[in-house]
């Protein structure tokens, strides 16, 4: 099965170093960011574990959970963990799936018939309050994550959530509008009220305004 975009997350039971989790009812109200990697005891991966635990909190700020997801078992998990404390003095809290038979990794689409052997394509889902796929990012292995990119995505999805609002590229530092964001004209919006309400446009169709209107 390969997800797509307003795809309800399926249904899935799995093991992680944090103990059971249903997925997606486990998060059932909060968002939640699954990241998956093709093995344990990998630099890059390492890499991006440790950035992923360094932003942990501003995820959990904006009502995010972080699970992690590797094609080997609780116990290579647990001392890779041990390792990154060890060797990095980062201490891993977020869950790390079990999916050495690789069947959590199949029922999402994550293992690629074009790559070299079966290991998990390191891939990042990001999923709603409501189960729901919000974005699919996939990377080949060469190149590890921007996390921060990953952060600003999960923040320009829930301003689109919440207020109905567009992020430009490279939001909140836009070569044209700045930190402002992109919206849509009402039916009854009043052009000539623009000024006085924070609302500009280049034309009828780019319109923008800042963030806290």
């Amino acid at each position: 099965m390969k997800l797509s975009l307003r795809d309800k997350f399926p249904d899935i039971t799995v093991e992680t170093t944090k103990g059971t989790v249903h997925l997606p009812n486990d998060y059932q109200g909060k968002w939640f960011v699954l990241f998956s990697h093709p093995a344990d005891f990998t630099p890059v991966c390492t890499t991006e574990f440790v950035a992923f635990q360094k932003r942990k909190k501003q995820f959990n700020d904006l009502g995010v959970e972080l699970i992690g997801l590797s094609v080997d078992n609780l116990e290579s998990h647990e001392k890779w963990i041990q390792w990154i404390k060890e060797n990095i003095y980062v201490q891993i809290e977020f869950p790390i799936i079990d999916d050495e038979k690789r069947k959590v990794a199949e029922t999402l689409g994550l293992i690629h018939p074009n790559e070299d052997d079966t290991a998990a394509v390191r891939a990042v889902i990001i999923v709603d309050h409501n189960g729901k796929v919000r974005t699919m990012l996939e990377y080949p292995k060469e190149i590890g994550r921007n996390i921060d990119e990953i952060l600003r995505t999960v923040k320009a999805l829930k301003l689109a959530s919440i207020k109905k609002v567009f992020s430009p590229a490279n939001w909140p530092h836009n070569e044209i509008i700045g930190d402002k964001v992109l919206f849509h004209r009402g039916e009854n919006d009043d052009p000539k009220l623009d000024k006085e309400r924070g609302i500009y446009s280049l034309s009828d169709w780019f319109v923008y305004k800042n963030l806290e209107d």
